[in-house]
């Protein structure tokens, strides 16, 4: 018997759902649960073919827990060593490399130093940095937003210089990001499971939470839902994840993608809506499914990205 497990936190809807759904398929030797822990010992076989993480960004316990069971066969969506190293301004990089429109980004040292360093732990810094060519290269008005992170956490919508001179303080330790603005005409959030399922979804970032998906807009062109979904396959199969969402802004007809690392991303029927949440539901239990009839015990199930497959045959052998 092959488990699928979902380890989730203060979310409701999705991870039952999940589970009554990959259940009510009925697959020949396959079910799925609620993840259940109780100990976690080094290079112990995992009970799980397949654990769909859904918390721990949030939980570093849990991240060590799928690290040992991913390294004794369980297929982790998404990987979780990858999750660990990536982050926003290495993924706008890579998109830049994999042909995909992005808005101007730079990344910024932190405000602050950090925890148990002084200002000599930054003799490699110019001071100042060249703050006008920064300003000059990425213009405003402009976003600061956290490298790494999510939620739209520490997200600052800045006019000018004088204004992020204010601000960047604020932001203490955090290491931030300093983005162009792109005033869009229309706005899209994607879904992407398993490198092949893509749902395009209207949405307003603007509107509160419960209200972002947008189920009466006008329509869209094909070509332009065409390159939403081209755009949206080569972020995910270079990053390799499995489970994500990416974020479209539209001007003038090129769709800048915003955000594009997001392996939990909301799927609550309260906000995504009843159309939305049945797609997620079902295309995550059939990938699922998938993955536990491919599972091979004791060997490495992860999906990991084309840049990491082509940097890993591409370097040095010792």
């Amino acid at each position: 018997m092959k488990k699928i497990g979902i380890l989730f936190g203060m979310e409701d809807t999705f991870p039952q759902a999940f589970i009554d759904r990959v259940n009510q398929k009925a697959e020949k030797g396959i079910i799925a649960e609620a993840v259940q822990i109780d100990k976690v010992i080094q290079n112990q076989l995992s009970d799980y073919a397949v654990i769909i993480d859904r918390i721990s960004q949030d939980v570093p316990f849990y991240r060590a827990y799928l690290k040992n069971a991913a390294l004794t066969g369980t297929a982790v969506i998404n990987n979780p060593f990858w999750w660990s190293a990536d982050d926003k301004f290495f993924n706008n990089a890579l998109a830049d490399q994999l042909g995909v429109p992005l808005p101007k980004t730079v990344i910024l040292p932190s405000a602050k130093h950090p925890d148990d360093t002084t200002s000599k732990s930054f003799r490699n810094l110019v001071a100042p940095l060249d703050w006008e060519g920064i300003f000059d290269y990425v213009g405003f008005p402009a976003y600061m937003k956290p490298y790494a992170g999510g939620g739209w956490k520490n997200v600052y919508r800045l006019e000018d210089k004088e204004e992020f001179f204010r601000t960047h303080p604020e932001t203490g330790q955090l290491v931030m990001m300093l983005q162009e603005e792109i005033v869009f005409e229309e706005y899209f959030r994607v879904y992407c499971l398993g490198g092949k399922a893509v749902k395009i979804m209207p949405y307003e970032p603007r509107n509160p939470h419960h209200l972002r998906y947008v189920v009466d807009g006008p329509p869209t062109s094909k070509k332009l839902l065409a390159t939403i979904k081209d755009y949206t396959l080569r972020l995910c199969h270079g990053l390799g994840y499995d489970f994500n969402t990416v974020e479209f802004a539209v001007k003038d007809g090129i769709p800048y993608a915003i955000d594009f690392g997001n392996p939990a991303p909301d799927a609550d029927v309260n906000s995504v809506g009843q159309e939305n949440f049945e797609w997620v539901v079902e295309e995550a239990a059939k990938m699922a499914i998938s993955y536990a009839k491919a599972q091979k015990p004791g060997k490495m199930n992860l999906t990991w990205g084309t840049f990491m497959r082509d940097a890993v045959s591409s370097s040095k052998r010792f």
